[in-house]
C-alpha cells in the first residue's frame, strides 16, 4: 500500500501541484502560534505540554480515523495515505523554483535568478554572483529533498497509516517555528519541540545522506558527511548537505560576498565551485536517490508478499 500511495502521490503532483506555503505551511504555523498563545506562560515546562497538543493529538486523530476507515474498507485508507502525503510531501515544493533558476543562469539573467532564489527563499538576494546563486540554490535544493520527500518517506513507512507523515510535517513546521519565535528570551519555550525534533531528524537526515552517498561519489560523500556535517549550524540538516556535496563533487556553504546579508555556515564538499552543470548534477542525485528509494519499497512489497 504504502508504494502505491506514492507512485499515486507522485503522478497528482505532477497533474495539480500543491501551494504548499498557502495550504500547508501558513495553517500549522497558525495552528502553532494559537497553542503558543494559549500555553506559554514564562515556563520551559509549558512548551513540552504544547507539542503534544500541537502535534501529538492531531497525529493520535489521525491515526484513530485511520484506524476507522481501515476497518470500513482498506481503499478508504489508502485513500487518507494518498491525501495526507500529498499535503504533506512532494518534489514541487522545489523543483519548479530550482529549474526557473537554472534557467535564468543559462541565459546569464542574474537578475531574474536574484528575483527568484529571493521569492523561494523569502529573503534578498541582491548584489549575489552567479556562483553563489548557484551554491544556494544547490544547498536549498537538497535541504527540500530531504524535509519534503525522503524523511516524510521514512517516517511514512516506519508509523502505521499517515501517522509517521503526519509527525514529521507538523514537528518541523511547528517547532521550527517556535524556535525562531523564541530566540533570545529568558525562558525556552521551544526547548522540547526542539530537543523532540532533533530526535525525529536523527534518522531521516543519516538515510538521506546514506543514500546520496550510494548514488553520488560514495567515498567523498562519506568523508564529508565524518568530517563537516557536524560542524553546520544545524547538524542534521549539515550531515544531508555535507553528503550531498560530497556525492555531487561540489564545494557547498562557502562564506558569501561581504555586502550579502546571509549567514555563513561552514565549508562543505569537496570539487569545484557551483555553477550551473552542477546545478543540472543535483537534480539528477535527487532523481537517483528518489529511484533507490522507491526500488527500496518495491522490494519491501515483494518480501511482504512472500511472507
Amino acid at each position: 500500500m504504502s508504494l502505491l500511495s506514492l507512485i499515486a502521490v507522485f503522478l497528482i503532483e505532477q497533474l495539480q501541484p500543491l501551494d504548499y506555503r498557502r495550504v500547508v505551511e501558513a495553517p500549522l504555523a497558525a495552528w502553532g502560534d494559537l497553542v503558543e498563545a494559549r500555553c506559554n506562560a514564562g515556563e520551559a515546562t509549558h512548551g513540552a505540554v504544547a507539542w503534544g497538543l500541537a502535534v501529538f493529538l492531531p497525529v493520535a486523530l489521525v491515526w484513530a480515523l485511520y484506524a476507522f476507515l481501515h476497518s470500513l474498507s482498506p481503499i478508504l485508507a489508502w485513500l487518507l495515505n494518498v491525501g495526507v502525503l500529498y499535503l504533506t510531501m512532494g518534489f514541487r515544493q522545489f523543483s519548479h523554483h530550482f529549474t526557473e533558476i537554472q534557467e535564468a543562469l543559462r541565459l546569464d539573467d542574474l537578475p531574474r535568478a536574484r528575483q527568484l532564489l529571493g521569492e523561494w527563499q523569502g529573503r534578498a538576494a541582491d548584489g549575489l554572483g552567479a556562483q553563489e546563486i548557484a551554491r544556494l540554490s544547490i544547498e536549498a535544493a537538497l535541504a527540500a529533498s530531504h524535509r519534503h520527500v525522503f524523511a516524510v518517506l521514512l517516517w511514512f513507512i516506519l508509523l502505521p497509516g499517515p501517522c509517521g507523515a503526519v509527525l514529521y510535517r507538523m514537528a518541523t513546521v511547528i517547532g521550527l517555528r517556535w524556535a525562531a519565535k523564541n530566540t533570545g528570551e529568558e525562558t525556552d519555550f521551544s526547548a522540547f519541540s526542539r530537543r523532540v525534533l532533533g530526535i525525529i531528524e536523527w534518522l531521516p537526515s543519516r538515510a538521506t545522506a546514506s543514500v546520496f552517498a550510494i548514488v553520488g561519489n560514495f567515498e567523498d560523500a562519506v568523508y564529508c558527511w565524518r568530517t563537516q556535517g557536524a560542524e553546520w549550524a544545524d547538524s542534521s540538516l549539515g550531515i544531508v548537505l555535507a553528503s550531498g556535496a560530497g556525492a555531487l563533487g561540489v564545494q557547498l556553504g562557502r562564506p558569501l560576498a561581504e555586502d550579502v546579508e546571509v549567514a555563513e555556515h561552514a565549508e562543505l564538499g569537496l570539487g569545484d565551485p557551483p555553477d550551473v552543470d552542477f546545478m543540472q548534477s543535483g537534480v539528477g542525485l535527487v532523481w537517483r536517490a528518489t529511484v533507490l528509494w522507491l526500488l527500496l519499497l518495491f522490494l519491501l512489497w515483494l518480501a511482504s508478499l512472500a511472507g
